[in-house]
């Protein structure tokens, strides 16, 4: 079965870092696209950042503080965060997906940028 498990999240000075870390199983993990997504309390989720073989793109909030980058031998993509800011609060999420007909999410991860 498809599993996706994200861990990293916690609690972190703004202007400090934090990596994230989604581990993929049951399925080719080199053959999907992975992205990172985040929902702040009442607020709509929205995509962080997403790589596809060697290409990467990013939300405009985090570019340059955000990199996405994955392991295909290790089933795993990361989300390393610098100088993260309070806006960044939010659960994250780790989704894989092929085409719009498949796709598969973690259960997420809480980011919680605080003094």
């Amino acid at each position: 079965q498809v599993q996706l498990v994200e861990s990293g999240g916690g609690l972190v000075q703004p202007g400090g870092s934090l990596r994230l870390s989604c581990a993929a199983s049951g399925f080719t993990f080199s053959r999907y696209a992975m992205s990172w997504y985040r929902q702040a309390p009442g607020k709509e989720r929205e995509l962080v950042a997403r790589i596809v073989s060697g290409s990467t793109m990013y939300a405009d909030s985090v570019k340059g503080r955000f990199t996405i980058s994955r392991d295909n031998a290790k089933s795993t993509v990361y989300l390393q965060m610098n100088n993260l800011k309070p806006e960044d609060t939010a659960v994250y999420y780790c989704k894989a997906n092929r085409s719009f007909r498949e796709e598969y999410w973690g259960q997420g991860t809480q980011v919680t940028v605080s003094s």
